[in-house]
C-alpha cells in the first residue's frame, strides 16, 4: 500500500483549484492594507469563488465574511488575489440579513459566561452540582419571540454533567435549564429554570470495559491490496482521472467536499455531466416541544461550516486500501492558513457484480465485476459525526451517501418514553429529530442546457386496450417554470426526475439524459407556520429547480444564522423564471428521520441516506461492454 499526503497545489493558474496557504495569506494582507482587518476582526468564512461562467480570464477571487468582535458592522467582501484588489464590500445589517456563521472561539464564551452568572449558579446549586463539573453545549439560537435578540449574536446553552475528564457528559443531561447568551456583548440575557429534573446517573463511556466487555477475538484480518497501484490518477493536486471519469476535487469551508467538471469519456471524447456538485446545506430540526428544547434546530452547514471541522483521516481506520489523500487548506478566524491533514480520502472499492448472464443458447457464461471510485470526508459537529461520500461507478452512475454517527443529543426522561423522545437508557432520553441534506447539482449534460421532467409510474385499469389488466406505463410531466418544479417525492408512484439536454440526442434521436432517483424519505416535518419551516423551507420539498445564477449559492441564502426565514430558494423562485432549455440547478432534499433506539446508545452505529444519478439515454448503449472479465486464478468465461 502507498500513502500519499498531498497538500493543496501551489499554483494560482487553475480554474477549480483548492485554496493555497499563500492565497489565504494574501487575502489577509489585502484586507489589512485596506483597513478591514483590525485586531478585533475575525474571519467567519473565507472561500474560493467559482470562476465566472464563460470567462477565459483566470481570476482567483475569494469571498470573505468579516466579523468584528468589538461590535462594528460585519462585512461581506470579495477579494481578488490575482489583481490584489478588493472587488466589493457590503456592510451587513444583521437584524435583516442574519448573522455571520458561529465562530469556534464563541463556543467557550457560552460556558465561561454562564459559569459566572448568579442565576445559573443558583440553578446548579438547587441540583447539588458543582459548576466545575458542568459542561455547556453552545447551540445556535434560531429566531423566536424575542425582539430584543434581533441584530445581536445569541447562542443558547444546555448543560450536561461530566463526572471526570474522560466521562461522556451526554449521559448526564441537566434538564429543565437553559441559558441565553449574547456572545458579542458577553452578557447572559436569560436563565430559564423550570425546576429540578433527576439527572441520569448511568455512564455512557463507550470504551469502558464495563460496557464493552471482552473485545471480540473472532475477526480475521481483511487485506485490500492493489499490487500495481490504484486505477485512478491525480494531477495538479486535485484533477482526477479514473476509468472513463474525469473531475476536479474542491473543498469549501462551508460546504466541505465539492466536485467540479464531472465528465465521462464516450467514443474517445469527454462528455460533461455536471459543472458542480455539493451538499450546500444540512439542517437538524428537533421535534421536542418542551420549553427548554423547542428552539433546537441547527444548520450545520450555514451556521457552523461543516468544512472547518473536517477530520484528519487515518489509514486502516477511516479508509482502507490504496488511498490517495488531499489535505485542503482553510483559514482560521485570524486569517491564518491551516492545512487539514488527509481531509479528503480517495480510493477504489470492488462493488460486486456489474453484469452477469449464463446464456442457454450460446453457451456463453458472462460475468463482469463492478467497482467504484470513492471520494469522501468526515466532519464532527458537536455530538454528531457525518461522512460525505461521493461514488462514481463504471456505468456512469453517480451516487451520494451521507453517513450519520456519533452520539445522539440527550435529555432526561425520569418517567420514561414520551411522544417526542425515546428512552435509550434508564431515565435517559433522546428527542426525535431529522437530518436533512440539501444537494446542489449544477447540470450541464454535453455542456448544454437542461430540461427537467417528472416521471411517475401509471397504473392502467382493465379495459379495451388492457383486456387482462396487466398493463402499466409511465408518465412524464415537463417542469417548465420554477413554480412547477417545487416537488415532493412519491414512492407510491416510483417518482423520479429526468434531466435532459434538448440540444443533444443519442443514436435513437432522443435527448440525452440523466435520472435523479430520490430515497423518498420524509422531508421537513415541522408545521408550516413554525420558525424552523420559515428558515429551512428548502427542506420542505424534495426538489427545486432554478436557472444557474452565480449569486444563488445556498438553498437557505447566504446568512442563515439568526435569519428570520424566507431566504434562498423560496425567495428566488418568486420570480417564477423559465427553466426549460436553460442552464439549470437541481436542489434536492433528502434525509433521515431519527427515532433513536437503545441500540444508538452510547455511540450510534452509522445510519445512511442518499440519492443516485443514473444515465437515462445519455449513452447509445451500455457503456461497460469494454470492461474486461475479472482476473482470477480460475477461468472466468467471456
Amino acid at each position: 500500500m502507498t500513502l500519499e499526503n498531498v497538500t493543496a497545489p501551489r499554483t494560482t493558474t487553475g480554474s477549480y483549484m483548492l485554496a493555497t496557504e499563500e492565497e489565504i495569506s494574501s487575502v489577509r494582507e489585502i484586507l489589512a492594507a485596506a483597513g478591514h482587518f483590525p485586531e478585533s476582526a475575525r474571519i467567519a468564512y473565507l472561500g474560493l469563488e467559482d470562476p465566472l461562467r464563460d470567462s477565459s480570464t483566470i481570476d482567483r477571487r475569494f469571498r470573505v465574511f468579516l466579523l468584528d468582535v468589538a461590535g462594528a458592522q460585519p462585512k461581506d467582501l470579495v477579494v481578488s488575489v490575482t489583481t490584489g484588489a478588493i472587488e466589493s464590500v457590503i456592510e451587513l445589517d444583521t437584524a435583516t440579513s442574519g448573522e455571520l456563521p458561529v465562530l469556534e472561539e464563541e463556543f467557550e464564551v457560552v460556558e465561561q459566561l454562564l459559569a459566572k452568572d448568579p442565576r445559573w449558579l443558583e440553578a446548579l446549586a438547587k441540583r447539588n452540582l458543582d459548576v466545575k463539573t458542568v459542561r455547556v453545549a453552545p447551540l445556535s439560537a434560531g429566531v423566536f419571540e424575542y425582539p430584543e435578540e434581533s441584530g445581536r449574536r445569541i447562542l443558547r446553552g444546555l448543560a450536561f454533567m461530566q463526572e471526570h475528564p474522560q466521562d461522556s457528559a451526554w449521559a448526564h443531561p441537566v434538564d429543565g435549564l437553559v441559558g441565553y447568551v449574547d456572545v458579542t456583548n458577553r452578557s447572559v440575557d436569560q436563565v430559564i429554570d423550570l425546576g429540578v429534573v433527576p439527572i441520569p446517573t448511568e455512564h455512557g463511556n463507550y470504551t469502558d470495559p464495563e460496557l464493552t466487555g471482552e473485545l471480540r477475538t473472532t475477526q480475521k484480518p481483511i487485506s485490500i491490496t492493489q499490487p500495481e497501484g490504484p486505477s485512478f490518477s491525480v494531477t495538479d493536486g486535485n484533477h482526477v482521472e479514473w476509468e472513463k471519469w474525469s473531475l476536479d476535487v474542491g473543498f469549501d469551508v462551508r460546504e466541505g467536499l465539492v466536485l467540479h467538471n464531472i465528465s465521462f469519456e464516450d467514443k474517445g471524447a469527454p462528455r460533461r455531466i455536471l459543472n458542480r456538485a455539493s451538499i450546500a446545506e444540512m439542517v437538524v430540526p428537533y421535534g421536542d416541544p418542551s420549553p427548554v428544547r423547542s428552539w433546537q434546530n441547527y444548520f450545520d452547514t450555514g451556521e457552523y461550516l461543516v468544512g472547518q471541522f473536517a477530520n484528519s483521516l487515518e489509514l486502516g481506520c477511516d479508509c482502507l486500501g490504496e488511498i490517495h489523500y488531499i489535505s485542503p487548506v482553510v483559514s482560521n478566524a485570524r486569517g491564518e492558513a491551516r492545512s487539514i491533514r488527509n481531509g479528503i480520502c480517495m480510493h477504489e472499492e470492488d462493488y460486486s457484480i456489474l453484469a452477469k448472464h449464463s446464456d442457454l443458447w450460446t453457451g456463453i457464461n458472462y460475468t463482469r465485476r463492478n467497482r467504484r471510485l470513492v471520494i469522501s470526508f468526515f466532519t464532527t459537529i458537536g455530538n454528531y459525526d457525518y461522512g460525505f461520500y461521493w461514488y462514481l461507478y463504471l456505468d456512469g452512475t453517480i451516487e451520494f451517501e451521507a453517513k450519520a454517527t456519533g452520539i445522539v443529543f440527550t435529555s432526561a426522561l425520569p418517567e420514561g418514553q414520551t411522544p417526542y423522545a425515546s428512552e435509550i437508557a434508564p431515565g435517559l432520553g433522546a428527542p426525535y429529530h431529522q437530518h436533512l441534506f440539501g444537494a446542489r447539482l449544477d447540470f450541464a449534460l454535453d455542456s448544454g442546457p437542461g430540461r427537467v421532467e417528472e416521471e411517475d409510474v401509471v397504473r392502467l385499469a382493465t379495459g379495451p386496450e388492457n383486456l387482462r389488466g396487466n398493463a402499466f406505463s409511465r408518465q412524464r410531466t415537463l417542469l417548465a417554470r420554477e413554480s412547477e418544479a417545487i416537488r415532493d417525492a412519491d414512492g407510491s408512484k416510483g417518482r423520479t426526475w429526468v434531466i435532459t439536454n434538448p440540444e443533444s440526442t443519442n443514436r435513437l434521436g432522443h435527448p440525452v439524459g440523466y435520472k435523479l432517483h430520490p430515497a423518498g424519505n420524509p422531508t421537513l416535518l415541522a408545521d408550516e407556520g413554525s420558525s424552523i419551516h420559515r428558515r429551512a423551507t428548502f427542506a420542505s420539498k424534495a426538489l427545486w429547480v432554478t436557472p444557474a445564477t452565480a449569486d444563488q449559492r445556498y438553498p437557505t441564502g447566504d446568512f442563515v444564522n439568526q435569519h428570520a426565514g424566507g431566504g434562498g430558494l423560496p425567495e428566488w423562485v418568486k420570480a417564477d423564471r423559465n427553466i426549460d432549455g436553460e442552464d439549470v440547478v437541481l436542489w434536492h432534499t433528502f434525509g433521515l428521520t431519527h427515532f433513536p433506539r437503545p441500540e444508538d446508545w452510547p455511540i450510534m452505529p452509522v445510519d445512511t441516506v442518499g440519492f443516485k444519478l443514473r444515465p437515462e439515454g445519455f449513452f447509445d448503449r451500455s457503456p461497460v461492454l469494454d470492461v474486461p472479465a475479472p482476473a482470477t486464478t480460475k477461468s472466468c468465461h467471456s
